[in-house]
């Protein structure tokens, strides 16, 4: 890892920390649980708790760009409830109603980043939580990114990227810094599309 480039990283993380938490008497208007028995082909019932978030089931979009230079984009942004309070990780966010996934990542991208790219790749998915929830993670690399807008966060959302090596990602999870298993798992699955340095 460049010594350079974890000390970008490391200033980023100082400035977006969390100082101060304190739980306020509010009911949630993004997150309920609904609970449901459920009759199993074998004639057991089961009870479980299904979580919804927003309007919707909860399903993302994860994207890795990768620039015409050949280096990916990570986000740093506020992850008030890990032990860092602040994360880093990968232009991510929900599935619209009615949006077709594609065009979620290629949204996602654009807000977070202001990046556009040539090419877009799907690496499948995975589900969030299974136990759960029916939300269902969708992964993209999109290729040949480049800067052409202003971002556009969602109101509450601050997010700071950076550009680095793909290698130097992968060390950035050995090192810690990147601990969610959204930016883990996309990150493995690029292997194969990614030219290594």
């Amino acid at each position: 890892m460049r010594k350079e480039k974890l000390e970008e990283i490391n200033k980023i993380i100082n400035e977006l920390k969390t100082i101060k938490k304190e739980i306020v008497n509010k009911e949630s208007k993004f997150l309920k649980s609904v609970p449901y028995d459920c009759l199993l082909n074998n004639g057991q019932t089961i009870t479980r708790e299904r979580l919804i978030k927003g309007s919707n089931d909860g399903s993302a979009v994860i994207v890795l760009p990768v620039t015409k230079d050949n280096e990916i984009v990570l986000t740093i942004e506020p992850r008030v409830f890990t032990k860092r309070t602040v994360g880093i990780g990968l232009p991510a966010g929900y599935i619209e109603k009615g949006e077709e996934p594609l065009n979620a990542a290629i949204r996602e991208l654009k807000e977070e980043t202001g990046l556009i790219g040539k090419e877009v790749i799907s690496m499948g998915g995975f589900y969030q939580d299974m136990g759960i929830s029916s939300a269902y993670n969708r992964l993209f690399l999109i290729k040949d990114c480049i800067e052409t807008f202003e971002t556009n966060p969602d109101p509450g959302e601050f997010v700071k990227y950076i550009k680095c090596r793909y290698s130097e990602a992968l060390e950035l999870i050995e090192l810690g810094y990147i601990e969610g298993c959204n930016a883990i798992i996309t990150l493995e699955r690029a292997k194969k599309y990614i030219k290594r340095r």
